[in-house]
Formats: structure tokens, C-alpha cells, sequence
């Protein structure tokens, strides 16, 4: 940690850090710790680029001054690059949201809470754009038409080039213009356009939403946001709801701006399309160049929203809309169905590095491997060292640090989508292998955690295969 942030804390409060937490970030190369002291706890933020900084700063405390829902800006660094937040808390709407994503059914208090943050939206756009210094705004100013090309040659190279998509580049870019004009139909704006305005960027707080992320943020067209938060690939809001939603918004939209229904509705599939294209062009870049594979996952979800919305034509772009369909079916966008007698076996491995990592008896070719060895080692106690961490006193420790949930947590998020396609696909073997120094202790908490979430999960769908290697245990759930 830098020093200097640990100065603006105590400069800020007059005393020590009681502790202080490395926050989980998400994209960004920004750095995020939470400190608690006796008056509280604040959260300390780390910049890279004093530019994006101090568009954070400026539209942070223009919003707050508006009295929208943004985390107050408490304290800063005399060079910029270092400040002190309002502690919102570590629940997104992203999480409170997660049964409803996996069932489909959303309560009446997920309902209504969304409700609140549409309807928060256009109070976001319309009074967050009056008096606002957009001259700050990073890395431009407004959306106009060089920054929508900047996304679609995002798309481009780093998608559609990485999949290996043939396409006649000078008809492409001539189809790029005619969009480029649709979306600016309504330029030039008046609004704020927060820009990457997504259910992981909704704090909830006592029940109620924050907005937070808006570094990024600009003049631009009320469309945009809306889209982006409806059509959030991993989000996957059933049509229905997002139907209801934009209702709920065009109602809210009325105190500032009448709009016809049916108008709004089409302008806002532009913009939905053109988010698809900008999440594709980042999920690619991230995926196939930068090797995330949290990235390659969500691409399935995004394909299946670019399928849905080229049901309707682009207008004036007829090589756009056939090539974007040919991407829709290309063979790794549409997986087979599942054979009715191939069930799907996951072998959910813990082992020692110091033996080697385990082989893949299936032929299959691999997995996943998690390495344990950066949580607190409870085999440095002895105390800890006859037994495993399938005894009470290692669950207690591993526990008690708060690290092992956190970091399986991560796991579920990788694998669970994983096991979802392989099943979808018809595949027969997948291996998750945990491995920490001697086998013993966090990797086996962490593979007999994971094979009783998949079998809460899957139930019988699956077939569970247990081992650990270190101790000669095998078991199927």
C-alpha cells in the first residue's frame, strides 16, 4: 500500500487505522481498501491516471451537490491521485440480484428495487447534466461520433477479427457511418450519460441504490444508459421485466423530457445494439488477447441478445445486420444439444503442488486449477498439522480469516458457468483440482466446498466424483 493513502486517512480522521482491507476490484487498475477506525470505516481508493481521477472527483461532488445517490467524497490527496469515499458497503445490485438470475423468478422486493433505480435514472441524467463542467469528462467530453467509432473498431479488431470472421472492411465501415448517424439522431445533449451504468455499479444500502463507476461519464444521449442496464449480457433480465422496466422509465422520463413511447422504444434498440457491440468488443479483448476467462464466459449471453436483436434490421445497414448475423452463427456460438444419456461427471481434486499437479485421466484435456497457497496456512501450526481441513478446528481457522469464502466465491463464478455449457454441449468430463503446499488443509476445504456446492446446484443432473489425492480418498456424491 502506498503510504500516501495511509496519510490522507490520518490526516483525515486525526487517528490510526484499526484495519485496514484490500477490496476485491473489478476492471479497473484502480486500488480499493476499506479502513476502520473508532468513527467508523471509509474507503480509500488508489488512482493510476490523474485524468480519469479528476473527472471522478468533478462529477462525484457535481452529482452530490445535485442530490443524487453517489458515495461523498471525503478527503483528497494534495497531487490527485489519492482519495477517501463514503463507505457504501460491499452488497451490489449484482448480488442481490444473484437467485433471481439463477431461477428466473424475481421477488417483489428485487422488483421493486430496481423500480427505484430506473426511476432514479432520469434524475441521474437530467439534473446531473445541468451546470455540469463536461470539459472534465474523461477521456472526451461528449459521445459523438469519434467515440462511437472508437467502440465499433473496438468491436472489430477484437472481435470480430479474433473469431475469425471474414468481412469486407471498406462496406463495414460504411455501414458504421449510417449507424453512427442513427445514434446521434438526437445530438447535440444536455444529459449526463454515466456510461457503464450496470447493476454491478448500484450500490444497495439500506435498501436503497447508489450509483458509483461513473468515471467514465459524459454528455450523451439518454438511450445509452438504459440500454446498458437492461441489456447487461450477465444480468439476463427476462423480456418481460425489461419490458415493465422501460415503462418505468419512460413514466419517470416525463418531468423532463416528453417523449413518445413508441419513438423511445426504437431509439433505444440502436442503443441496445450498440452496447452489445462495445461488451463484445471488450469481452474480446479481455478473453482472447488478455486470456480472462471470466470474459469468454459472458460472451454465450451477449451473442444470445445480439440474436434477439437482429430480429429487427439496422436501418440503412443491410451489410451490417448480415454480418452480425453470420457471427450469431458461427459453430462455437451454437452448441449442440445434449445427448438424453450423457451425464456430465465433474472431478473435484485437491492435491499438493510439492507432488505435482493431477493428470487428467479423461483425455479431456484440463479444467480448472485453483491455487490455494496464498491464503493463511493453518499446516504452519502445529496444532493443525495431524488433521485436514475437514475437521472442525481448520474449518474454524480457514473460516475465521474471512479469506476462504471470499476466494470460493470467485471459484463458483468461474466453474458454475462452465458446468453450465458443458452440459448444454453434451460434454462428459470436467476437472476442478484445488492444490495447496502439502494437500492437506486449504485445498481440501476448498475441493469438499466446492463438490457440496455443485451437488446443492445440480443435484443428480451431474455426476460428482471426490478425491483427494493426498490422503488416497475417492468418493462419488
Amino acid at each position: 500500500m502506498n503510504e500516501k493513502i495511509e496519510h490522507l486517512f490520518r490526516q483525515y480522521t486525526g487517528c490510526e487505522a484499526e484495519s485496514i482491507t484490500r477490496l476485491t476490484a473489478a476492471g479497473s487498475n484502480r486500488v480499493y481498501y476499506r479502513f476502520t477506525y473508532k468513527g467508523g470505516t471509509v474507503v480509500g481508493v488508489e488512482g493510476t491516471n490523474a485524468d480519469e481521477n479528476a473527472a471522478f472527483l468533478s462529477i462525484g461532488r457535481h452529482l452530490r451537490s445535485k442530490g443524487l445517490p453517489v458515495p461523498e467524497i471525503l478527503a483528497v490527496s494534495d497531487d490527485g491521485m489519492f482519495y477517501l469515499l463514503q463507505d457504501l458497503g460491499d452488497v451490489s445490485l449484482f448480488d442481490v440480484l444473484k437467485s433471481a438470475r439463477e431461477t428466473g423468478d424475481y421477488s417483489t422486493e428485487q422488483t421493486a428495487l430496481l423500480e427505484k433505480v430506473i426511476k432514479w435514472l432520469p434524475a441521474l441524467q437530467f439534473k446531473g447534466g445541468q451546470g455540469m463542467d463536461f470539459r472534465v469528462c474523461f477521456p472526451c467530453e461528449s459521445f459523438d461520433r469519434r467515440s462511437i467509432f472508437w467502440d465499433l473498431n473496438y468491436f472489430k479488431y477484437n472481435f470480430l477479427k479474433a473469431v475469425g470472421l471474414e468481412f469486407h472492411e471498406a462496406r463495414l465501415e460504411d455501414d458504421f457511418e449510417r449507424f453512427a448517424t442513427l445514434l446521434l439522431n438526437d445530438a447535440p445533449y444536455d444529459t449526463f450519460m454515466h456510461r457503464d451504468f450496470q447493476a454491478r455499479n448500484v450500490m444497495v444500502k439500506d435498501g436503497e441504490p447508489w450509483f458509483i463507476d461513473f468515471q467514465g461519464g459524459r454528455r450523451g444521449p439518454i438511450e445509452y444508459d438504459l440500454a446498458s442496464f437492461l441489456w447487461q449480457a450477465r444480468a439476463a433480465y427476462p423480456e418481460s421485466l425489461k419490458q415493465h422496466l422501460i415503462d418505468v422509465y419512460i413514466e419517470a422520463l416525463a418531468p423532463y423530457r416528453k417523449a413518445s413511447a413508441q419513438e423511445f422504444r426504437s431509439s433505444l434498440h440502436n442503443f441496445v445494439l450498440f452496447r452489445t457491440l462495445q461488451v463484445l468488443g471488450a469481452y474480446g479483448f479481455r478473453g482472447y488477447f488478455e486470456r480472462k476467462p471470466h470474459f469468454l464466459q459472458s460472451i454465450p449471453a451477449a451473442i444470445d441478445n445480439l440474436r434477439e436483436l437482429l430480429r429487427q434490421e439496422i436501418q440503412g445497414c443491410p451489410y451490417l445486420t448480415t454480418l452480425l448475423r453470420n457471427v450469431t452463427e458461427l459453430p462455437q456460438f451454437n452448441p449442440q444439444p445434449t445427448p438424453e444419456n450423457v451425464k456430465l461427471i465433474v472431478r473435484v481434486m485437491s492435491f499438493s503442488y510439492r507432488k505435482g499437479l493431477p493428470h487428467d485421466d479423461s483425455g479431456n484435456g484440463g479444467g480448472f486449477i485453483f491455487d490455494c497457497r496464498g491464503m493463511h496456512n493453518p499446516g504452519k501450526y502445529d496444532c493443525y498439522k495431524k488433521i485436514t481441513g475437514a475437521d472442525a478446528p481448520v474449518i474454524e481457522f480457514l473460516e475465521s480469516q474471512g479469506e476462504v469464502q471470499r476466494y470460493l466465491e470467485h471459484a463458483y463464478g468461474l466453474v458454475d458457468p462452465t458446468v453450465d455449457k458443458y452440459i448444454e454441449r453434451g460434454f462428459a468430463n470436467l476437472m476442478v483440482a484445488f492444490g495447496c503446499t502439502g494437500g492437506q488443509h486449504r485445498s481440501l476445504y476448498c475441493a469438499n466446498h466446492m463438490a457440496e456446492h455443485l451437488k446443492e446446484k445440480y443435484g443428480d443432473s451431474i455426476i460428482i466424483q471426490l478425491e483427494h489425492r493426498e490422503q488416497g480418498v475417492k468418493k462419488e456424491l
